[in-house]
């Protein structure tokens, strides 16, 4: 008999970082052991969710919030739910996770320069050129996450290394089993759960940590990527 137990595994991270990829792979897996699984796609959810909102901060804040109330509502009802957003702002983020009862945090992170070389769709370019404007990472920060449950690299990760991070973060959450990852992987995973106590220690210096590293990324930074370098100055001469 497959695991019944609901959990809402939340994918943030800029655009093209990977995350609708991530779902689809992780949910494809979780229905070879008999899982329900739900893919909440805020790229293809908009029309039925939140037509005709736009992309100030309080209109993407509200966006966030309909995503998290119906992971709710389905995590609750023994569904695994995976939902790909860039969610960019932290304390919206944080009020999912205190509203969703098993929330897993997964952040698909990328640098700014490789996303926009390997931009497909065009829309860096378009933001970088006021084409676009309000786009996450350009001309709106980004805030990462300070603590996630996973941490993904993928211009580095190959898909299935990722998604064996995420597994291996279900299995220490006791979200899914042994047995589900053997058929699922092809191996014998062991779960490394934190005692309560731990995972309250531990806390306060990954944030510590995050907190010092991990800044928002606004749209200077971003800007430069795609500035030639400016002539440097020869040296001020002397009256």
């Amino acid at each position: 008999m497959p695991s019944t137990t609901g959990f809402t595994l939340w994918l943030t991270g800029m655009h093209g970082t990977g995350k609708s990829t991530y779902a689809s792979y992780i949910a494809a897996r979780l229905r070879q052991v008999g899982r329900n699984v739900e893919i909440l796609d805020e790229g293809e959810l908009g029309d039925d969710l939140w037509q005709g909102l736009g992309d100030s901060k309080e209109e993407r804040s509200l966006i966030c919030r309909r995503l998290g109330y119906v992971a709710q509502l389905l995590t609750r009802n023994n569904v695994a739910v995976i939902v790909p957003s860039v969610s960019p702002y932290k304390s919206v983020r944080e009020e999912n996770r205190r509203v969703i009862s098993k929330y897993v945090e997964v952040y698909v992170d990328c640098p700014t320069e490789k996303l926009i070389e390997r931009d497909s769709t065009g829309k860096y370019k378009k933001a970088l050129s006021g084409e676009i404007p309000n786009f996450i990472g350009i001309t709106e920060p980004y805030e990462p996450p300070t603590s996630p449950e996973v941490t993904i690299h993928s211009d580095t990760e190959s898909v299935e290394d990722g998604a064996m991070k995420i597994f291996q973060s279900l299995l220490d959450l006791s979200l899914v089993t042994q047995d589900e990852l053997k058929i699922i992987t092809g191996k014998k995973m062991k779960a490394n759960p934190l005692s309560k106590k731990a995972r309250q220690a531990e806390a306060p210096a990954k944030a510590e940590k995050a907190g010092k590293g991990a800044k928002a990324r606004p749209a200077t930074r971003a800007a430069r990527v795609a500035k030639p370098a400016s002539p440097k100055k020869g040296p001020k001469r002397s009256k």
